[in-house]
């Protein structure tokens, strides 16, 4: 997950940083070849997405985080898919899906997108899966589409304001933000994503190259700026309220990006949840201990007590 939540010199410095990291977007063909996918169009919306394991099985629909793809996924997604229907793509302005066209990144819209594709493959119902922005998307789906949801489980979910993003505000991003249409820095992708792991050192260059690579598609840095200006937190207590299936939160201990405290928040509005608190790791266990956090997850799914 990244942040880019950067701090730094206005006006002239910004300009020489430009200058200095300057980088251009990267040719579709080549990411689309390094980086393989399905593609759907939902809604005017070209979906780069994955759909594993038996069609006839109970599906599973994976949404990541804020600046990540379908492929923070692949280690769950892999064992999952040997008795599910594993879907996962890269929502509207990040990865290969790249920027919609409508310019709307509300919440509205994605759960709209979410709503389209599942028509689309022909799934009734479905367990999601929401990591941080995607745990606030499959959670409005749930509360919005009750008899479409079997299962829900939230991995460090957004959704609550905190002392930088209160309620009823656009995100406020540093001055210095203005030039990521024209920069991404190798040295600050590895240190926003060495943010979210409790372990930093685990953290490896494939990974941060992927993310750099992907940061670059065309026109994703222009569509997260424009994800910001967008970007506007409501009380989520009364959408909670509201959902009914059995719910899961998975949260790393050392979460330096949306602290586990957050989880008493949710565990007060929502009705059937129930947190498992997973130790020595950060915001992304998917990626920093995929095996480990993967345990939990799967009792759920199969109906036990994790």
């Amino acid at each position: 997950m990244l942040t880019f939540w950067l701090a730094g010199p206005p006006a002239l410095g910004t300009v020489a940083l430009a200058l200095w990291f300057y980088a251009p977007d990267k040719r579709r063909d080549a990411l689309e070849a390094a980086y393989p996918g399905d593609y759907r169009i939902v809604d005017g919306v070209r979906l780069r997405l994955r759909d594993t394991g038996p069609h006839d099985a109970q599906a599973v629909i994976l949404l990541h985080g804020f600046g990540a793809s379908l492929d923070t996924w692949e280690p769950w997604a892999q064992a999952l898919s040997a008795r599910y229907r594993v879907i996962r793509f890269d929502l509207p302005g990040f990865g290969l899906t790249g920027p919609d066209p409508t310019g709307d990144y509300s919440d509205a819209r994605e759960t709209k997108i979410l709503t389209g594709l599942m028509d689309q493959l022909g799934i009734v119902r479905a367990s999601l899966v929401g990591h941080s922005l995607g745990g606030r998307i499959v959670s409005d789906f749930a509360a919005l589409h009750p008899d479409r949801v079997t299962r829900l489980v939230l991995v460090s979910p957004d959704g609550f304001a905190s002392a930088r993003f209160p309620y009823g505000h656009a995100a406020k991003a540093p001055f210095i933000m203005r030039v990521l249409p024209f920069v991404a820095p190798r040295s600050l992708v590895k240190s926003s994503l060495a943010a979210a792991y409790a372990r930093p050192e685990s953290l490896s260059e494939t990974t941060i190259t992927r993310y750099r690579d992907l940061l670059l598609a065309p026109g994703v840095r222009r569509a997260i700026l424009a994800r910001l200006g967008q970007m506007i937190l409501h009380d989520p207590a009364p959408t909670l309220a509201r959902i009914k299936v059995p719910t899961l939160l998975l949260w790393g201990e050392k979460d330096g990006v949306i602290p586990i405290r957050n989880a008493d928040a949710f565990l007060r509005d929502l009705p059937q949840a129930s947190l498992v608190r997973l130790p020595n790791l950060g915001h992304v266990p998917f990626e920093e201990d995929p095996a480990a956090s993967l345990v939990p997850l799967q009792q759920f799914l199969s109906g036990k007590t994790p």
